[in-house]
């Protein structure tokens, strides 16, 4: 078994923790080794072994040749402090502390005054698959999951979202529901970014909020279906959280469909993922992305996985632009504009213009976030800018309703439309981000049959 590398920053945002282990020390599968020093959580060791090294940002653990399947358990308390123990952060997203989020510490009082807790089922991110293999194999959990998160944060109302394509899963969720009038679900349409918080309070209470604003100004708390189950495993059994589901796929032998596994040890390499999907397709590749196409970042075979990890894509190779003019079109639902101007350089473009969504509010701490996540104005204006800068290619990182719009005038002025992820989608086998087909709007009952049709592919 390979060396396991537990990161000290295991999520997006925070500070790295501290090691409370020293090279040398024997550890267990499940003991503590690393604890905050600012906004984090507790780190874990996923495996029994011997710490060989310590360094900045890692904890590297030699595994012991048998490995056990029960772990050091976290110590009981009540709901909340047992979450706050084992570590739990967001897990569809920037990796948010998960106790922080659900009750307000400072003030010794739930988050919420009767609000909602909104479960995020949409699996945003396409070609994924883990968040709803797990729901489909246990329903029961995740409400479980979301009673104890309910009563912790002051919800009265719980709403999973997902997506209406998910039939098999949602009868079984229904199933259940009928019988729990805490808890409803809501339908999604297949269009990114369904899965953004500030898209599922629009589209669960039909509140549009501002970008600067979190789902608490609507008294909603939004949450990952995976970090519910990671807080049930907290309460129930006592489990850190040192195991994590993903999706694994693309250029992989043996076709693009997607490979989940579950509870992989965090601090698993990307490439021993790879192999356990079955290795590299003869055909080659062209990047691989840690995270979703749309908000993942490229990765090397080396790095470790963390708890936020969600999945692992191998994209198709990388087309030759011979130096071609690109424009580069930034919004805040895809990559900022190093991850853009990377694709360019991987594409032997040179870009020749840079614009941003009219809707990509630029925030105080520089970061950007779309005003109406979904639903976009137009890209006229960005369009002829790109024209007039001489551009022949433009690649844009658009939700579905944006790509429409660059669509509906980019070709007619002769750019030629490249999508930041359109090498994964073609090795994932999922249409291209295009020419918007799927309605936005989705009709609550199942029993109404409608032909919702996926993005248009475009060659």
């Amino acid at each position: 078994m390979e060396n396991i590398q537990m990161l000290l920053k295991q999520g997006a945002v925070g500070k790295p923790c501290a090691p409370v282990v020293a090279v040398g020390d024997k550890v267990k599968r499940g003991q503590l080794i690393a604890t905050p020093t600012g906004l984090g959580v507790n780190v874990h060791s996923s495996v029994s072994g011997e710490v060989i090294e310590i360094t900045d940002d890692r904890i590297i653990i030699k595994p012991d040749d048998e490995q056990p399947e029960d772990y050091v358990k976290i110590a009981k308390g009540s709901n909340l402090e047992m979450i706050k123990e084992a570590g739990v952060l967001g897990q569809g997203g920037a990796g948010f502390p998960t106790f922080i989020k659900i009750y307000d510490g400072k003030n010794d009082k739930p988050v919420l005054d009767h609000g909602y807790i909104l479960v995020n089922a949409s699996e945003c991110e396409p070609g994924l698959a883990h968040n709803i293999q797990q729901i489909d194999e246990d329903p029961a959990r995740l409400l479980r999951g979301i009673h104890y998160i309910m009563e912790i944060a002051g919800a009265d109302k719980g709403i999973i979202a997902i997506k209406k394509k998910h039939r098999e899963t949602i009868l079984k969720l229904d199933a259940l529901l009928k019988d729990d009038p805490a808890i409803e679900r809501h339908l999604l349409p297949d269009i990114y970014p369904m899965g953004e918080e500030r898209a599922v309070v629009r589209e669960c209470l039909g509140i549009e909020l501002e970008p600067d604003k979190l789902p608490s100004a609507a008294n909603a708390v939004v949450i990952n279906s995976e970090t519910v189950y990671s807080c049930v495993a907290a309460i129930e059994d006592q489990k850190p959280l040192i195991d994590k589901n993903l999706t694994v796929r693309g250029m992989i032998k043996g076709g693009s469909e997607a490979h989940v596994f579950e509870n992989v040890p965090v601090g698993t390499s990307v490439q021993a993922l790879i192999d356990r999907a079955g290795g590299f397709d003869e055909m080659g590749y062209g990047e691989i992305i840690m995270g979703g196409a749309f908000t993942g970042k490229a990765t090397t075979l080396d790095a470790p996985i963390t708890k936020a990890t969600g999945a692992i894509l191998v994209t198709r190779p990388f087309r030759d632009l011979k130096g071609a003019k690109v424009g580069i079109l930034v919004c805040a639902c895809g990559g900022n504009l190093e991850r853009m101007e990377d694709l360019v350089a991987k594409y032997n473009g040179t870009v020749a213009h840079v614009c941003y969504c009219k809707q990509a509010q630029e925030m105080p701490n520089g970061t950007r976030k779309c005003e109406r996540p979904g639903n976009c104005p137009g890209q006229v204006k960005n369009n002829l800018e790109f024209k007039k800068a001489g551009c022949e290619y433009i690649i844009i990182g658009n939700c579905s309703d944006c790509s429409n719009t660059v669509m509906a005038s980019g070709p007619k002025m002769g750019l030629k439309v490249m999508h930041m992820t359109d090498l994964a989608m073609m090795a994932v086998g999922h249409p291209l981000y295009r020419t918007l087909k799927v309605s936005k709007k989705v009709d609550q009952d199942l029993d109404v049959v409608d032909n919702v049709e996926d993005n248009e592919t475009v060659q």
